[in-house]
């Protein structure tokens, strides 16, 4: 029986993988937008709305799917989520209205793919104690990678077929591997653990000696600050993801074919990868630690992106910010498990994750402001840098919340 679960649990992983590759393809976007303005005569920022409007949608969804995975299970929740995010590329593919691609990608596909985003994170962190920062890094690195492998199918769809067909067959086969990997998912057994396996006294020093809900969750200063972390980590992020090509062209003179090829496939690898390689390191040398260093390696950077010379330097720069937002996403689901127990760790990151809608808004527009108004982005390099030498200090603060109920000691010692 145990080895059954062993397996089962693995099972669950490629899952994982297989459905955020397909929610993933939101962050290649990027293809459909001059198919779009030719076809219907929309503005670039007309149609670039549809994706930040996802992004924030987004964020929503998470809160819903997570507080729904806790109580009626990930299967049917993400079922659910499969079917309203093939659904919006089959109604993106009939929008021929601006109002009606936002409500069918934008609201509708948003709230889709926050809903199943979250319930392969809260599963299996529930199935991996012994591996919970590697396993959440598994568990959202097909999000990252999935601009990097359906964006050129997509683009190859749109030569073949042209953009109204290309919706429907992402639409169609979209909604087959999500509902699809949904069937895999299951919750283990209530106080289940690896055979053999204890937690070591670094790890019973860094975890919640007791399952938080929810409500109590979001009375500890611990979410906000942590939340204030994931917040910060996307900003710099994102601010980089969105002006990554002119700014290549500006600061180091790229043209745009070199810019989208080398700068942004860049970018979207060092995403994905950043996921599983911060996360597993966060097993070994902790969370808090992983955190401050991403915050340090990034801050530097900042300061030195505009006096970079030459496509090497600026190249591994954005990279390696990249790896660190990506980072980001791959630690914190371990970091909220730890810190708020694995019960209702869906309701509560899912939570935590309005930070990524609310950071994907804001930024781009503020640093693409501060360009306009100065005619340079190192103002907006600058200040970003600072604000990540403060958030530095965020993850040191940080401590399990300490409540007087108990959980028996045979349930607390699984995590």
């Amino acid at each position: 029986m145990e080895q059954v679960k062993k397996t089962d649990r693995w099972r669950i992983v490629a899952a994982a993988i297989v459905m955020q590759l397909a929610l993933g393809a939101v962050y290649g976007w990027s293809v459909f937008v001059n198919p779009l303005m030719n076809q219907y005569g929309w503005t670039r920022s007309e149609v670039s709305l549809a994706f930040t409007l996802a992004i924030f949608f987004l964020g929503l969804g998470t809160i819903v799917g997570g507080l729904l995975q806790d109580r009626k299970g990930p299967r049917l929740v993400a079922t659910i989520a499969g079917i309203f995010y093939g659904l919006s590329y089959l109604l993106t593919a009939v929008a021929d209205s601006l109002p009606l691609l936002y409500l069918s990608y934008g609201v509708i596909g948003g709230v889709a793919m926050g809903m199943g985003y979250i319930v392969p994170v809260a599963v299996l962190v529930k199935w991996f104690p012994d591996k919970r920062g590697l396993i959440t890094g598994l568990a959202v690195f097909g999000y990252g990678a999935g601009a990097l492998l359906m964006s050129p199918v997509a683009a190859r769809l749109i030569e073949i077929w042209g953009l109204t067909q290309t919706f429907t067959l992402l639409g169609v086969a979209y909604l087959v591997m999500v509902t699809g990997a949904a069937q895999f998912y299951r919750n283990p057994p209530t106080g289940w653990s690896p055979p053999g396996w204890q937690p070591s006294h670094q790890e019973q020093s860094t975890r919640a000696n007791r399952d938080f809900t929810v409500k109590e969750a979001l009375k500890t200063r611990q979410f906000w600050m942590m939340f204030a972390m994931l917040f910060l980590n996307v900003s710099a992020g994102i601010m980089i993801i969105s002006q990554a090509s002119p700014m290549g062209q500006e600061i180091i003179g790229l043209d745009p074919v070199q810019s989208a090829a080398v700068v942004v496939g860049t970018i979207s690898l060092f995403n994905a990868v950043g996921r599983i390689f911060w996360a597993a390191i966060s097993d070994w040398i902790g969370r808090r630690q992983v955190f401050v260093t991403m915050f340090l390696i990034q801050a530097p950077l900042f300061f030195l992106l505009p006096h970079l010379n030459g496509i090497l330097l600026f190249v591994t720069a954005t990279a390696m910010i990249a790896l660190c937002y990506g980072g980001g996403f791959g630690t914190m689901p371990s970091f909220c498990a730890d810190t708020f127990g694995t019960k209702n760790v869906g309701g509560i990151y899912g939570w935590m994750l309005l930070a990524w809608g609310l950071a994907a808004i804001p930024s781009p527009l503020m640093i693409a402001r501060i360009r306009e108004l100065t005619e340079t982005y190192t103002p907006a390099l600058y200040t970003i840098a600072l604000v990540l030498v403060a958030a530095s200090l965020l993850p040191l603060l940080i401590r399990p919340p300490v409540k007087e109920k108990q959980i028996p000691p045979s349930i607390s010692a699984k995590g």
